[in-house]
Order: C-alpha cells, then structure tokens, then sequence
C-alpha cells in the first residue's frame, strides 16, 4: 500500500499545506467553479459574497525578464508599469501562462501567492492593508483562502505597493 503525502491526507493544496506549516489563521472557502463565467476572481466574489476590492488574483508577469507574482483585488487591473517599478525594473509584460503554470505549479485562473514551485518575488497591492482579510486563489478554481494582509505579505516575502488600477 502507498503512503499517503499530508496533501493527499488533507485534501489541501500545496497553497493550504504552506499556510498550516506556518501556523497561520486563515479560512478556506470552496464553491462551484462555472467554467463559462467570463472572470475567474469575480465568479469567486460573487460565490462567496464577499466584495471584489477584498477578493485578490494572483497574476505572473515578467519584469526584465524575470517572472514575477502580482496580486491584485479582482475588480481593478494590473499596472504593469507600477509593477515594474516596485520590483527596481524598467519593462513589465504579462507571462506565458503556460510559463507561469509550469513554474508555480498551478493552472491559469487556480494561481496562488502560496506554495508555489518555485518562490518568485511578489508584490502585493498597497489596497490589501485596508483589509482585516482578504481572499485569494487556494491552489485551484473554485477554492479561495482568506488570511489577513500581514501574514500573505510575511508568507510570500511580499513588497507592498500599489501596483493595482480600477
């Protein structure tokens, strides 16, 4: 008989498995992923009724050519020139998404700042520490986690700064 990893005991991600390592509050909130909704984050918003400026996307772009996680509230864009800025670059574009699968282990739209593959610097936008929490991909579609700004920043070795737009 195989042993059993503690993801598959737990049922968890690798994005939950990294927060209960860390010891860190937070909630788990799944729902019923619609693949025809036209916005992963807003669909998520609207399943667990909590406002999109507390629900956050996880977004791989590259600045200078070195991958870089952004994270955003869902209702407003990335500024991919304040991206670059908050990370010491000059040029910021979006990532391959098949890039950004294979390094942080995850699929397009199930992205999450936690428990990535490979830790990529990240930068979390400024609007999250309005919140007492936020939400954010648990490591696939239609499951969020919800931990407080300080713990997403302490955890992903985030740079605050505000990198989001409406």
């Amino acid at each position: 008989m195989a042993k059993k990893s503690r993801k598959q005991q737990s049922g968890g991600t690798p994005a939950t498995v990294a927060l209960t390592a860390a010891g860190v509050a937070y909630t788990v909130h799944a729902y019923d992923h619609d693949p025809a909704h036209p916005s992963y984050g807003e669909e998520a918003a609207e399943a667990m009724g909590v406002s999109p400026d507390r629900v956050f996307k996880t977004l791989v772009a590259e600045v200078d050519g070195a991958l870089t996680v952004a994270v955003v509230p869902v209702a407003g864009q990335l500024d991919l020139k304040a991206l670059a800025a908050a990370v010491g670059g000059k040029r910021a574009a979006m990532a391959d998404p098949a890039l950004a699968e294979r390094t942080t282990g995850y699929v397009r739209g199930g992205i999450s700042p936690l428990g990535q593959r490979k830790r990529l610097p990240t930068v979390l936008d400024a609007s999250a520490s309005d919140h007492a929490t936020i939400c954010v991909s648990a490591g696939r579609r239609g499951l969020e986690v919800e931990l407080s700004p300080g713990d997403l920043t302490e955890l992903t070795h985030a740079v605050l700064a505000p990198i989001g737009r409406a």
